[in-house]
């Protein structure tokens, strides 16, 4: 269902509440001597964090993360700099810009902003905050003066009694005439530009990347310098956000949790509470708002079938693989490791059951171990397993991973028929497309019915129907290709030894 747009009445209600908020957030020292007022201004200005913490203490709640502090120094102390911020939900990339923008108009290093998104409804929303804060946060009133300019101040374009301006302008919408006297604009702030719908049309994209390098940007002044900060998530595999910071300066691309898959901003967003927020949102959508992966929909695999499984017992081969990421950590950062039971009959082939996630290498080998055991108690006579041994994991196989599974060997007295992968293997994306698509397109690879509401199936399935040549994950698909191609080498080997066979006893074969 498409979100309802919020009435004139109901955002005039908000923005009023928003300033009586500000307004009871900011008191001020009625006995401060001007003097001592001039100190504490003065050395407020010379800490970026102390004066952010001071003006506005209803957005400064929590202490900076390390990825904060390094990428306000970047551009405070300098005329000229490009930054996109690809910083994941609930990292404040809005509200620092906010807090960093309004310290340079304040202090008289910048003189006009432009506040640009996808539309000139939202880049005027996106801007109201900052029209609020300098017509009712007392701290700043009271240090730097009154800034609402009667006659110049609507929202969507105002301009301060000290001379600084600031407009909303709408992706596409002409940025001509948005000079403050003789000074052409000195800061860009780029928010919310892509969206989704958008991203599905590559023409938009284009065009308004184009708008933004030949129309939006030539409005700065050659001999001024222009700050240039863009906010926004990686959506899509090409959407402007991907586009401006293959150019900026510096692309700051920051997940919620780090590549140890610890919070990147534990100060704010603990472990616990990062749980608690993701456990009702779909996969696909963390990947994306959270951990700058979209998941667009590829256009390879759109027969995902679900089918009754075979009995395992009963089929012709049926082969445990496993593909290990070299890191050990639940990082939902890092590659995923993946396992599967892929079970064959004839030309068809059913995912039997799979495990599909980040994970520490001792649940890899404890998923492992399942697979096996499940094999076992359904009855299958010759179980199969292989783990991807490439050069790279080489060292990791011997040293890391069949010392854990000889100690787990030891713990549970299960032997495990073990072998590596050691198929020198083309580029990935080429042997899954290759592979895989006429199966699952003709229906001859589909996945257990039963399994469907398993996360890790599901995990599974959303890897599927996103894959594509630059899908940051295809560890579950690699997984499939390896089961698939080593049940094909047994059939073909098979083959050829029944032919080797008949030439060497024909007599045998004669009916």
């Amino acid at each position: 269902m498409a979100k309802r747009k919020k009435s004139d009445k109901e955002w005039l209600t908000e923005w009023k509440e928003f300033g009586a908020n500000i307004d009871n957030a900011t008191p001020i020292d009625l006995t401060e001597s001007s003097v001592d007022r001039l100190k504490r201004v003065k050395r407020l200005e010379a800490n970026d964090e102390e004066w952010f913490k001071y003006y506005f203490p209803n957005f400064y709640t929590s202490e900076p993360a390390d990825f904060h502090l390094k990428s306000t120094r970047k551009f405070m102390n300098v005329a000229e700099y490009y930054l996109v911020r690809s910083w994941a939900r609930e990292l404040s990339k809005s509200g620092r810009t906010m807090m960093e923008v309004l310290k340079l108009t304040l202090t008289g290093k910048k003189k006009n902003v432009i506040l640009v998104s996808n539309s000139y409804d939202n880049a005027e929303r996106l801007l109201m905050p900052y029209m609020v804060i300098l017509e009712r946060n007392n701290r700043i009133i009271s240090d730097y003066g009154n800034q609402k300019k009667i006659g110049s101040w609507e929202a969507g374009e105002f301009t301060t009694r000290k001379g600084v301006a600031f407009r909303a302008l709408g992706a596409g919408q002409s940025p001509r005439g948005t000079r403050n006297n003789e000074i052409r604009p000195d800061v860009i702030i780029i928010d919310d530009i892509d969206t989704d719908e958008d991203c599905r049309n590559s023409e938009i994209i284009e065009k308004r990347v184009k708008w933004i390098d030949e129309a939006l940007i030539p409005t700065r002044s050659i001999s001024n310098g222009l700050l240039i900060i863009a906010c926004g998530n990686i959506i899509a595999d090409y959407c402007c956000i991907t586009e401006m910071g293959s150019k900026a300066d510096s692309w700051e691309i920051i997940n919620i949790r780090d590549d140890e898959g610890k919070s990147t901003w534990p100060q704010k967003n603990t472990e616990a509470l990062i749980d608690i927020a993701l456990r009702t949102t779909s996969y696909e959508s963390i990947q994306k708002e959270y951990y700058n992966n979209p998941m667009d929909g590829g256009k390879v695999f759109k027969n995902i079938i679900d089918k009754q499984p075979f009995k395992l017992k009963q089929c012709d081969y049926v082969v445990i693989y496993a593909d290990p990421a070299t890191s050990n950590s639940e990082s939902k950062k890092s590659s995923s490791k993946a396992i599967g039971i892929i079970a064959n009959k004839l030309f068809d082939y059913n995912i039997h059951k799979a495990w599909v996630d980040q994970m520490t290498n001792a649940k890899f080998i404890d998923y492992l171990f399942e697979a096996f055991q499940i094999c076992v108690a359904a009855g299958v006579e010759v179980i199969y397993i292989y783990i991807e041994n490439n050069t790279l994991q080489n060292p990791f196989y011997e040293q890391v991973l069949l010392p854990l599974i000889y100690k787990k060997s030891q713990e549970t007295g299960i032997i495990l028929p073990i072998r590596p992968d050691e198929r020198k293997k083309p580029d990935k994306w080429t042997r899954i497309e290759g592979k895989l698509e006429p199966l699952v397109r003709l229906e001859h690879l589909t996945f257990n019915e039963k399994e469907k509401d398993n996360p890790h199936m599901i995990r599974l399935k959303a890897q599927f129907k996103n894959a594509n040549a630059k899908a940051k994950l295809l560890d579950g698909p690699d997984m499939v290709e390896g089961a698939v191609a080593i049940i094909d080498e047994k059939r073909a080997a098979e083959a050829l030894g029944a032919v080797e066979s008949f030439r060497r006893e024909p007599s045998k074969h004669r009916l």
